[in-house]
């Protein structure tokens, strides 16, 4: 082989590395969009294009089993750490540590204090300690302080932030010189109007479109940064939505004595701190007071719920059946719409769609947990999960890369390799220049050499032969 044709060769291998290492890292590339409260179903029973869009294009699981309890900051925790609430500790929106004596309310700065935050490790910190950078636009806890680590890019919450402002951030972190690999972005439609209006409102119809058409400008927006194509976008939620009814409550006035307990989270599911030495007489006022009210001792919370082993869980707790309320009495505020009942409910599960090269196009899965959404985008990543509840083998069918016979994305590299993939890449293309380096120096040197040592080098050469 010439030594010309060596040199182009391996010029090509160099020329096309970098290309190589941008794809791979294009393909772990994650956008996690949460729209709170959007139920599973709101996009059958309402005109959603975008989803549609997503649908068709991407890859749709029909029903998506949440953590218990059915509430915002639990629901969102587990997305991130792939654990149940009892694991993570984020039990509640309104929780009472009695090992802190501390309180937490998501309507309170008692949300900044990281100690509550602190039972786990959420998927932002594991990437940055793998080298990676974050950015997240609002999403619950991307604010605090976890562990002595923020994201390497975040927004310090504030609801009046335009969903369009917080798209803008991302992409701008997503596309900057040092961009991010993970991005997690979170909207608090339609929950809010659900509360106000309750899902079965025929005005949820307007509330619906405006969310479609914010996913509509998240698509449009990715598209024309050049991103759509590349990036793998998630899009889901933290639960769904239950119709009540002024019809439908129970009044906890009329079986105990209020001074006896303190409420410590709200309707629908109750966690009640009793006085000292009250347990048993608050218990046993409750436990068959109303035939939509399950109360359970703590101990007592059934398995499947795993909702029994942290110390922010109360002592007493009290389920209502869907669409009721648990009032001290009528006089409390009531809302049309809520959630935090029984995860195995239908009305309580979030939507789930996705995007992007690594998974499979106009694909719809039945069932899956939340909990198995941690250990995907770690796989996606290329990072390690840490233990948790999830399993990656309940939704690797979701993926191109686990179809048998499927084509493989160019440079779809296997996940689960890890970030190591990437940095051995990296030292493989360093090599690869250097032999091209050497060669070059070695050709341009045999290339100005007298050509006399041609010559002789060609005379000698047949004493050389047996």
């Amino acid at each position: 082989m010439s030594w010309n044709r060596t040199w182009g060769y391996l010029a090509i291998c160099v020329l096309t590395f970098p290309g190589i290492l941008c794809s791979l890292q294009e393909q772990r590339q994650v956008l996690l969009v949460s729209f709170d409260g959007f139920r599973w179903d709101y996009i059958y029973k309402f005109p959603t294009p975008n989803f549609q869009y997503i649908i068709k294009n991407g890859i749709h699981v029909e029903h998506v089993t949440n953590a218990f309890i059915t509430k915002t900051f639990p629901n969102h925790y587990t997305m991130v750490t792939g654990l149940y609430a009892e694991s993570h500790g984020m039990v509640a929106n309104e929780m009472y540590d009695p090992v802190l004596n501390d309180t937490f309310s998501m309507n309170h700065m008692t949300i900044y204090n990281s100690k509550f935050w602190e039972d786990a490790y959420p998927i932002w910190i594991t990437n940055q300690r793998e080298g990676h950078r974050s950015g997240a636009a609002m999403w619950p806890g991307t604010d605090v302080k976890i562990h002595d680590v923020f994201p390497t890019h975040y927004m310090l919450y504030n609801e009046s932030v335009t969903f369009q402002e917080r798209v803008a951030k991302l992409i701008e972190w997503f596309t900057s010189k040092n961009p991010i690999n993970l991005g997690l972005l979170y909207w608090e439609q339609p929950d809010e109007w659900g509360h106000i209006l309750g899902p079965d409102n025929p005005c949820m119809e307007e509330v619906i479109r405006d969310v479609d058409k914010n996913l509509g400008y998240l698509v449009s927006e990715l598209k024309r940064a050049n991103l759509w194509d590349t990036l793998n976008v998630i899009v889901t939620s933290d639960h769904g939505m239950a119709q009540s009814s002024r019809d439908r409550i129970i009044e906890l006035d009329l079986y105990v004595d209020r001074e006896l307990y303190k409420m410590i989270d709200h309707s629908p599911t109750v966690a009640l701190l009793p006085g000292e030495g009250k347990l048993d007489e608050v218990y046993n006022a409750l436990v068959n007071a109303h035939p939509h009210m399950s109360v359970y001792k703590k101990e007592d919370i059934p398995n499947r719920l795993h909702y029994n082993h942290n110390s922010k869980i109360q002592p007493i707790l009290a389920v209502a059946d869907e669409g009721w309320e648990i009032l001290q009495n009528k006089s409390d505020g009531f809302i049309w719409g809520d959630h935090g009942y029984d995860n195995m409910l239908p009305e309580m599960h979030p939507i789930f769609l996705a995007h992007g090269p690594a998974f499979r196009r106009n694909f719809t899965k039945q069932a899956m947990n939340s909990t198995d959404l941690y250990p995907l985008l770690c796989h996606m990543l290329g990072i390690s999960p840490l233990p948790n509840n999830g399993s990656l083998d309940n939704v690797k069918d979701l993926l191109v890369s686990s179809v048998p016979g499927a084509p493989q994305p160019r440079f779809l590299v296997d996940y689960q390799q890890g970030s190591y993939a990437f940095y051995m890449g990296i030292i493989l293309g360093s090599i690869l220049i250097f032999i091209f380096l050497l060669a070059f120096v070695r050709h341009l040197t045999y290339s100005q050499t007298p050509a006399v040592w041609g010559r002789q080098t060609e005379m000698t050469q047949p004493l050389l032969q047996p």
